[in-house]
């Protein structure tokens, strides 16, 4: 009696135990949506990093250009107000001399005696630039009293940089503009001539081929020569020939 006694507790405690499953479920695993994820990040940070050092690279090369340009951009404005900065050229007389001179009679009472006679100026120019200066044939008027007693022309030519160049210039004094003004006792003692110059010289300074600048130099002078007559030559220390006394020039160039 005790035995199935017991053996209906047991039956009756295991229908109240609950069913247990015969495996237990294993947990969800998701590998290849977490790879994706990764995968995707580190291709986002890579293009990230790429990006990063391809904008450097191209603030850098436009750093560097915008540098080098504002740096010769300075140079070139320092050299052009400094070294390149074109200057004025300087023109003057040295000295003036008698070449040849004739007497002989002259056309009537108001003119006993006519003279021919040709003068050569020493005319230096000087040219301060760092490029060389170019000019065209400039022209020489001679004027005595008022009147027109020569014209003379010089050839065209350069004055390299910071050089200067002397060239003469034959002046024919016109004779029947000079009768007027000499007479016997000129010739026989000796006589000053007070003569008035005109030139006029056009060129151009290139500097590199960027700066060209046109240049005109307009020059007066006055210039005081003694004529030696016949009789100073019988005298010891008398002048003789012609004499350049005087020389004062007045240069005005416009750019």
């Amino acid at each position: 009696m005790a035995t199935a006694g017991s053996s209906r507790g047991a039956a009756a405690a295991d229908k109240d135990e609950p069913a247990r499953p015969l495996a237990l479920p294993s947990p969800a695993v998701h590998p290849a949506s977490h790879d994706a994820e990764a995968e995707a990040q580190a291709a986002t940070g890579w293009r990230s990093v790429q990006y990063l050092r391809r904008r450097r690279c191209v603030l850098c090369c436009g750093g560097c250009c915008v540098t080098t340009v504002v740096v010769v951009g300075l140079l070139i404005l320092v050299l052009a107000l400094t070294v390149f900065k074109v200057k004025e050229p300087r023109l003057g007389i040295n000295a003036v001399w008698l070449t040849a001179i004739s007497a002989g009679p002259g056309s009537g009472a108001g003119s006993p005696v006519a003279a021919n006679a040709t003068l050569t100026a020493d005319v230096s120019l000087k040219n301060p630039n760092a490029a060389s200066f170019r000019f065209s044939q400039s022209e020489t008027d001679v004027y005595y009293r008022g009147q027109t007693v020569s014209v003379a022309y010089a050839p065209a030519g350069s004055v390299g940089a910071d050089r200067t160049v002397r060239m003469n210039v034959t002046l024919d004094l016109l004779g029947d503009r000079l009768a007027g003004a000499t007479n016997g006792t000129g010739l026989l003692f000796g006589q000053e001539y007070d003569l008035d110059t005109h030139t006029e010289i056009n060129g151009t300074v290139k500097v590199l081929g960027i700066i060209k600048k046109d240049i005109e130099i307009r020059m007066n002078c006055s210039i005081v020569i003694e004529l030696g007559g016949i009789a100073a030559a019988l005298v010891p220390g008398g002048v003789t020939g012609v004499q350049s006394k005087g020389v004062n020039c007045v240069a005005d160039v416009s750019m």
